[in-house]
């Protein structure tokens, strides 16, 4: 069993492991970071950010801690330096362990010319090499969306990947784009002193997400003198002798030192050769998937972003398992197929933002009958201790059974606190479940304790 993986990031890498672990011969094939680019040049980078603005948050507030802390501005090299590091390291301790396991890396890009075969250009090769697959995991990722009324210098006019980070420390940053990435930018360099203006093209940020949590992070951000610009769709970027304007659609013109795109993604798909193997792709490039991440062409499959699933690197890297255990047959001995709605997730703005399963508002559209309860962490002794006391946690149960559907978390550490919620969620355990276990006291896990009883 020969199984090609074009794409090493977490959908190929966790593929590349569990199919190797399980007997099959793996080769993978990637042109850039081991690791993935969306998370080794994205994900990672923009929390090593956070950590550092969170600092400055702490000293911020150290006095109500009983000492005063100084700060000074961010020192940018090393700042990069220390973004370098942890991403070579996190990189070159995966692929010395894919290694271990008998995995084959080839660095070059791959493509499709058949439905069994693969042309790698590898480099410093003149001609490619041509594998034959049993099986075949495309996993290639996205890269940031620019749209046509947008040039991007990065200089002045940023995308997200341009700003870990930037050249300068903006003055006065306009991002575009209130969703996850858009938010946590806003935070980002808030914490580092830009003052910061936000187009949000709806009439809330974050607006696939519950209202109330929505609510929570604008009034931090109100309070942080966040500049929120609703309702307003950007069109148009222009270079300035001082800066930029960003351009609305309804004739707004909000004017900085630099803008920020953070509109979402496209998938990385058009280099791919699907034509010439017969796996189709939907109008937006994303390649569609059944529950067991197949294409259209039964052997050969597809992981993370380009599924166009969620575009989270937990569930690329439950797919990839998935897919290896179904290429090596292992989805015969209790399998369970990967629940999207179950999927956890976070936010990294402060407070933190997190949440797993059913919201409240998406039951009360579905007709749902759901009980609801919240605890504030203003009542919770370990917050008081760390002088952070902001935020909530709400849990959502079935009335009848106790069961615990899903719940939201905002406040600090939240993306390690839902991981209780999110289990709860995968196992199907009910609320008493939650109560009945003993949590260790003080901590931040009592609200959630407190909120299933």
């Amino acid at each position: 069993m020969h199984f090609v993986i074009i794409g090493g990031g977490p959908a190929g890498v966790e593929a590349a492991a569990t199919a190797s672990r399980n007997g099959a011969q793996v080769t993978l094939i990637e042109r850039e970071i081991i690791g993935g680019a969306a998370n080794l040049w994205d994900c990672i980078p923009s929390k090593a950010m956070i950590a550092t603005g969170g600092v400055r948050s702490l000293a911020r507030r150290s006095v109500t801690l009983g000492m005063e802390l100084h700060y000074e501005n961010p020192d940018l090299e090393v700042l990069r330096a220390r973004m370098t590091m942890i991403s070579e390291r996190l990189s070159s301790s995966t692929e010395r362990q894919l290694r271990g396991q008998g995995v084959t890396i080839l660095r070059g890009a791959g493509r499709l010319v058949g439905d069994h075969q693969v042309a790698v250009q590898v480099e410093g090769e003149e001609v490619e090499r041509l594998l034959v697959a049993d099986a075949i995991l495309l996993a290639t990722g996205s890269t940031p969306r620019i749209p046509e009324w947008a040039v991007v210098d990065g200089d002045r006019i940023l995308t997200t990947r341009q700003a870990y980070p930037p050249p300068v420390i903006p003055e006065h940053l306009i991002v575009i784009g209130s969703g996850v990435t858009g938010v946590e930018f806003v935070h980002l360099f808030r914490s580092f002193g830009s003052r910061v203006s936000l187009v949000v093209s709806r009439q809330q940020v974050l607006p696939q997400k519950d209202p109330e949590v929505a609510a929570a992070l604008e009034t931090d951000f109100l309070e942080t003198n966040v500049s929120l610009i609703k309702g307003a769709r950007a069109i148009d970027i222009r270079r300035t002798e001082s800066g930029v304007s960003v351009y609305c659609e309804d004739g707004r013109v909000v004017g900085g030192s630099h803008a920020l795109l953070a509109i979402g993604s496209v998938p990385s798909s058009a280099a791919l050769g699907l034509d010439s193997a017969g796996v189709d792709v939907n109008d937006a490039g994303y390649v569609a998937i059944n529950h067991h991440c197949q294409t259209n062409v039964p052997h050969i499959y597809a992981g993370g972003d380009l599924s166009g699933r969620l575009q989270l690197a937990s569930v690329a890297a439950m797919q990839g398992r998935k897919i290896a255990e179904h290429v090596v047959g292992l989805h015969t001995r209790n399998h369970r197929h990967l629940d999207y709605d179950k999927a956890a997730s976070a936010i990294f703005t402060e407070p933190e933002i997190a949440d797993v399963g059913l919201a409240e508002a998406e039951a009360f559209a579905l007709g749902q009958k759901i009980r609801v309860t919240k605890v504030p962490f203003a009542v919770n002794a370990k917050a008081m201790i760390d002088g952070d006391p902001r935020g909530f946690v709400k849990l959502v149960s079935d009335p009848n059974t106790g069961v615990v559907l899903g719940g939201s978390i905002v406040g600090a550490h939240a993306a390690e606190l839902i991981s209780v919620i999110a289990l709860a969620v995968q196992a199907n355990l009910r609320v008493d479940d939650i109560s009945d276990a003993l949590f260790v006291h003080p901590a931040l896990a009592d609200v959630i304790a407190a909120a299933a009883e």
